[in-house]
């Protein structure tokens, strides 16, 4: 009996010491706490309220301007206003186009390559085009979207190409559709144009058969291969395209073309006599290293945001990340509690704790 006497005692002097061993620990844990709750209180309601990166705001992204359509691109036109055109993959990279007042956004299957790293953009199915096509509509309020028809989806027959225009129209959201082709396709861009689908050509340089065109090459640069050209863009011009895409042709061959031509032309590496311009987005601000002669690299991106992670790794790395701006505060009544809650946890678990080890 007073053996276990003496081993109660025993342990409960042992759970008043770790009881008191753990106080400092707690006075620690609530000062560090206040500390941070003081510095969050400094802030107004406004400056500490977050807004989660899981979801777009509710409120319009950014100010929208009034909506183009074919209508308007047909102004530009005749005004003699360069139309501006740019791509973009997704939702971030799509309201960034629509937010810098592009006329025209092109969810082009360039994607292929700079989006999702295959080596060609015949790779790309159109289940994946859908895809990122509404992703793109999503972020994009007034530009005019357009999207490339991806490989093997329309030249079969002219059924084959309604088909899968109206799944890029109804699914992907595009007000449009590119074809990329000459006089050889302007059977099909006639069919597609009598049932209501907008249409933009593309001549030239067609990425989609650079296999048979012996790689990604200059078009046009002979007098016979320029005539070629000239014939391809009359013939979709009669099938009905709203405007036609020159790539890598000749500037002489391509203001040519413009002048002879009663639609706008958009040229990418076409030279400065056409009616408006296009790129490829990643190609421009400078995210990959090598770019096509015909591109001027505006930013050098790739840098900026290699540094931008190794800061962030770092900061993690030395515990600067996350500072007290970046957590959320407690109320001081319930800090209050919440400390009380857990110094009698502790007093509860360590005699638990000592009744074990003396049963083992």
């Amino acid at each position: 009996m007073r053996t276990s006497v003496a081993l109660l005692a025993r342990t409960r002097l042992s759970a008043i010491a770790m009881a008191r061993s753990a106080q400092p620990v707690r006075m620690a844990l609530q000062s560090h706490i206040n500390q941070r709750i003081s510095s969050c209180q400094t802030n107004t309601p406004s400056e500490s309220r977050r807004h989660y990166s899981s979801r777009p705001s509710d409120q319009p992204i950014h100010h929208i301007r009034a909506k183009v359509t074919l209508a308007t691109l047909r102004k530009l036109y005749k005004r003699g206003e360069p139309i501006t055109m740019l791509t973009a993959h997704d939702f971030p990279t799509g309201t960034l186009v629509d937010k810098a007042g592009m006329d025209m956004t092109l969810v082009g299957d360039s994607l292929a390559m700079v989006a999702l790293g295959y080596p060609s953009t015949s790779e790309i199915t159109l289940d994946e085009m859908l895809h990122h096509c509404r992703a793109v509509a999503r972020g994009t309020r007034s530009s005019f979207l357009v999207a490339d028809m991806p490989f093997g989806t329309y030249e079969t027959s002219p059924e084959q190409a309604i088909n899968t225009a109206v799944r890029m129209m109804k699914e992907g959201k595009a007000e449009a559709v590119k074809m990329e082709g000459g006089k050889e396709m302007a059977p099909t861009i006639a069919r597609l144009t009598q049932v209501g689908i907008p249409v933009l050509g593309h001549i030239g340089l067609t990425p989609q058969r650079q296999a048979s065109l012996g790689g990604f090459k200059v078009q046009g640069k002979t007098a016979a291969k320029a005539r070629g050209i000239i014939e391809d863009a009359k013939a979709l011009q009669d099938a009905g395209c709203f405007a036609i895409v020159l790539e890598a042709v000749p500037e002489p061959v391509a203001t040519h073309v413009t002048n002879i031509l009663n639609i706008p032309t958009i040229g990418i590496g076409a030279g400065v006599g056409c009616s408006g311009q296009v790129l490829v987005q990643q190609d421009m601000l400078g995210l990959y290293g090598r770019v096509p002669k015909f591109c001027k690299t505006y930013r050098g991106l790739a840098d900026e945001i290699v540094g931008a992670l190794k800061e962030y790794s770092a900061d993690v790395k030395s515990g600067s990340f996350p500072a007290t701006e970046h957590c959320y505060p407690m109320p001081q009544e319930e800090l209050n509690r919440f400390m009380r809650m857990i110094g009698q946890d502790e007093q509860e678990e360590e005699p638990d704790s000592d009744k074990r080890k003396v049963s083992a």
